[in-house]
């Protein structure tokens, strides 16, 4: 198949599936075609069957804000005609399904019948998506899909409680790919540069936005050090990391927290955790988590949105209530307090991992784009 991918090109979750979705499927054969306003940061241009096309949105006096649905339609419909691009999946319904749909249209008009798979991953519906501003646009979008994912089925039940949607929503969850750069990742990343040989490694991975309640992560870790000798990684960058750097100051913990910033080593600093934080208010999924249980790192969460549906209480680590920072630390010490715990649960924080592996969920994703070609061709 021939398969255009529309996507955030960041360092966020959905960007980052689609671009291994995209580069798995390359490696499967199928021609990938990325379109967006930048390279992707996970896509390495190494394949012959792999294609990027950036969007370019011309700035003219005439509009405060560019344009970029347009000309992203527009980048599509050329493309489309190009390289004879089969299926569109688009990730985010807004404003990826939205551009998506107005390119369909202008094909039409050229007899070319474009399906288009779309998949919500979290921000889409549960933050943007139900602004009074967006929701009209969100919901049309999603309707006029040929068909719809998304990565959990709390955000499947989300989607239907918010949004008026007619549509199937096929549950495919987020995924990982376990052996991905282990060798080089041992070699080129020593532990201790993190900690000292007795200190446990404890590691925060997100956007730190308030959604992430980031005093949380460091309240949980404060405790865990009173305990046992840790040190604390957090990784990524936003609007949180300025306090979250004075707090752990007024803390007195400074000397214990190593802040990263966006780092391209997430792999590196993985590899050497020991427990993985994720107090989130929500999360759609939890793909940090599954990213952390993929190097056999143990994870202490909330019980919201989709995190039980990757992280499994009292397997894989522990669930809580949000803001129960009691709970979280008290559970986190249980995982740490000596190694034949901690090497239970990393044993079975892989286990659960592997059942996101992407050669498990890769054919449902092949199966639907199927489904919606062999539709496209009986319209």
């Amino acid at each position: 198949m021939k398969i255009a991918i529309v996507c955030y090109p960041t360092f966020g979750g959905s960007g980052v599936v689609a671009t291994e979705l995209g580069l798995e499927l390359a490696h499967r054969g199928h021609e990938i075609h990325f379109i967006t306003y930048r390279q992707p940061v996970r896509l390495a241009l190494l394949n012959q069957n792999v294609h990027y096309h950036e969007v370019n949105v011309p700035e003219y006096p005439l509009f405060h804000y560019q344009p970029y649905e347009l000309a992203l339609s527009s980048k599509l419909v050329d493309m489309v005609k190009l390289y004879k691009i089969e299926l569109l999946h688009v990730h985010y319904a807004i404003p990826h399904a939205y551009a998506g749909y107005m390119a369909k249209q202008m094909l039409k008009d050229e007899g070319i019948n474009l399906p288009m798979v779309t998949t919500l991953h979290g921000t889409d519906i549960t933050l943007v998506g139900k602004h009074p501003f967006y929701k009209t646009a969100v919901s049309f979008s999603i309707n006029k899909s040929d068909i719809v994912t998304s990565v959990s089925q709390s955000l499947k039940d989300d989607t239907y409680k918010h949004f008026d949607i007619k549509n199937d929503i096929h549950v495919i969850p987020n995924f990982i790919e376990l052996d991905k750069h282990r060798n080089e990742t041992l070699i080129s990343c020593q532990r201790s540069v993190m900690a000292q040989p007795e200190e446990r490694i404890v590691t925060h991975i997100s956007n730190f936005r308030r959604v992430k309640r980031i005093p949380d992560v460091i309240n949980i870790f404060y405790k865990i050090q009173l305990e046992i000798p840790s040190k604390l990684m957090m990784v990524g960058d936003g609007p949180e990391k300025e306090a979250a750097e004075q707090m752990c100051i007024d803390l007195g913990i400074q000397d214990k927290v190593i802040f990263f910033g966006n780092s391209n080593e997430i792999d590196q600093i993985l590899s050497y955790s020991d427990l993985f934080l994720l107090p989130s208010e929500t999360e759609s999924f939890g793909l940090a988590a599954l990213e952390a249980m993929a190097w056999s790192v143990p994870v202490i969460s909330s019980n919201s949105g989709g995190l039980p549906e990757v992280n499994f209480n009292g397997k894989s680590g522990f669930l809580s209530d949000v803001g129960d920072v009691e709970s979280m630390s008290k559970n986190a010490l249980h995982i740490l307090s000596n190694n034949e715990t901690l090497s239970a649960f990393k044993n079975n924080a892989l286990a659960v991992a592997k059942q996101f592996d992407i050669l498990n969920i890769l054919p449902l994703y092949e199966e639907l784009y199927e489904k919606a070609l062999s539709e496209a061709i009986n319209l």
